[in-house]
């Protein structure tokens, strides 16, 4: 029954970190479009959609480790 916990918890993760890491690239994507130029929101903006990113690649990672066991 851990077992599948564990599995379960890494899908999720697994699958919210590419919701986010796919999110903040269609923002990013966007934001060019609808400014056609770089100011300094824009760079705010980017810097928190790569923290997002970031967090994102995190949560895929840690969803593989938990799902190891369950692979193995």
């Amino acid at each position: 029954m851990r077992n599948m916990n564990l599995e379960f918890i890494g899908f999720t993760l697994d699958v919210i970190g590419t919701i986010m890491i796919a999110y903040t690239a269609i923002k990013v994507h966007h934001r060019f479009w609808e400014e056609h130029k770089v100011d300094e929101l824009v760079f705010k903006a980017m810097k928190r959609e790569q923290i997002i990113g970031i967090a994102g690649i995190i949560l895929i990672i840690i969803g593989f480790l938990l799902q190891i066991p369950s692979k193995l």
